[in-house]
């Protein structure tokens, strides 16, 4: 159970320095500022807007939502 527990610190250790980085750059957290996530099942698919930021890719707009 102690490994467990490890583990999911780790986790919200890294989420969290991720999140203070990308809002010292000012891009959304979850799609890294592009503004789209893309869809990686096929050769060729289309991207769909980031619903974090509503396609924006910035955080001001990720931190209205979250």
């Amino acid at each position: 159970m102690n490994l467990f527990q490890s583990i999911l610190d780790w986790k919200a250790i890294k989420e969290a320095h991720h999140r203070e980085k990308m809002q010292s750059l000012g891009k959304c957290p979850d799609c890294n500022g592009r503004g789209f996530t893309p869809a990686y099942l096929e050769v060729y698919s289309p991207s769909f807007d980031c619903s974090s930021c509503e396609g924006s890719g910035m955080y001001s707009d990720w931190e209205r939502i979250y």
